[in-house]
C-alpha cells in the first residue's frame, strides 16, 4: 500500500513539472509574439509618415504649376508696354484729365514674361493711354453684337441693347465690357439700286414689292395694274429715298 501511495505522488509530481514546464514555453512564445507585433506599428506608421512628406509637397508642385487660362493670349518674351490689358493689372490713376495723355504704373500678372526696349526682363512697368472710360471710345476701338430681330427702316429709327467688348490693343479705363444702346444696323442682302430699278421698270405688276419681300403689297400692285399708276409713283418716291425697304426690316447694301 505504501508503494502505491509513493507512486501517484510520483506521477503527480511529473505532471505538475510537465505542466510547468509546458506553461513556461508558451509564456516565452506569447512574449516574442508581442514584441514583434509591438515593433512593428512604428515600422509601419515611420513608413505613412515619410509618403504622406513626400506626398505633400508633389501636391503642392501641381497647384503652382497650374497655368491660368489668360497665359494663352500673353505672347511671351514681347515688349510689356505692348501687352494685352488681360496680362497685366494697372493703378487707376483718377487724377488724370479726361481726353489728355496719362502715364499708368503696371506690372504683370503671375506666368507673364516680358522685356523693356534693351531686351532686359521686367515685371513693373508704366504705359501711356488716354484718359477716358472703355464707353467712351470710338466705335471703332470696340466690337459690339449685332441684333437681327429690330427694324432698321422704321420712323424713328430703333435701337437695340448691345454687349460691347473692347479691343485687344486697346487701353482704357472701367470694364471693358459694357452695355450700350445701338441703332438698329444689319442687312439682308437687298440692294437700293436693284429695288428702286424695278419700281421704275416693273413697279406697275409689283415687281418691286415682290423683291423686297412684301408679297400682300406685291399682289395688291399686280391685280390693281400698280393703282393705276399712282401706286406705281408713290413707291418710287418712297424706295427712291429709303422709307420703304425690305420686309425684314434690313438695311440696303
Amino acid at each position: 500500500m505504501a508503494a502505491r501511495w509513493w507512486r501517484r505522488v510520483l506521477r503527480g509530481l511529473c505532471g505538475a513539472a510537465l505542466f510547468l514546464s509546458q506553461l513556461s514555453v508558451l509564456s516565452g512564445r506569447a512574449g516574442s509574439l508581442m514584441t514583434t507585433k509591438l515593433s512593428q506599428p512604428p515600422s509601419t506608421l515611420a513608413k505613412s509618415l515619410t509618403s504622406t512628406s513626400t506626398n505633400a509637397p508633389y501636391f503642392k508642385s501641381l497647384e503652382t504649376t497650374e497655368i491660368p487660362p489668360y497665359v494663352t493670349n500673353c505672347p511671351s518674351n514681347g515688349l510689356c508696354s505692348r501687352l494685352p490689358p488681360d496680362c497685366m493689372t494697372c493703378n487707376t490713376n483718377y487724377s488724370c484729365v479726361y481726353g489728355k495723355t496719362a502715364t499708368f504704373d503696371c506690372k504683370v500678372k503671375p506666368h507673364v514674361h516680358c522685356v523693356d526696349e534693351n531686351n532686359r526682363e521686367q515685371e513693373n512697368f508704366t504705359i501711356n493711354m488716354t484718359c477716358q472710360f472703355c464707353w467712351q471710345l470710338a466705335t471703332s476701338d470696340y466690337v459690339c453684337t449685332n441684333s437681327t430681330s429690330c427694324m432698321t427702316v422704321s420712323c424713328p429709327r430703333q435701337r437695340y441693347n448691345a454687349t460691347c467688348t473692347v479691343r485687344d490693343h486697346i487701353h482704357c479705363l472701367g470694364n471693358r465690357v459694357f452695355p450700350k444702346m445701338l441703332y438698329c444696323n444689319w442687312t439682308g442682302g437687298y440692294k437700293w439700286s436693284t429695288a428702286l430699278a424695278l419700281s421704275i421698270t416693273l413697279g406697275g405688276f409689283g415687281a418691286d414689292r415682290f423683291y423686297l419681300g412684301q408679297w400682300r403689297e406685291g399682289l395688291g400692285k399686280l391685280f390693281s395694274f400698280g393703282g393705276l399708276g399712282i401706286w406705281t409713283l408713290i413707291d418710287v418716291l418712297l424706295i427712291g429715298v429709303g422709307y420703304v425697304g425690305p420686309a425684314d426690316g434690313s438695311l440696303y447694301i
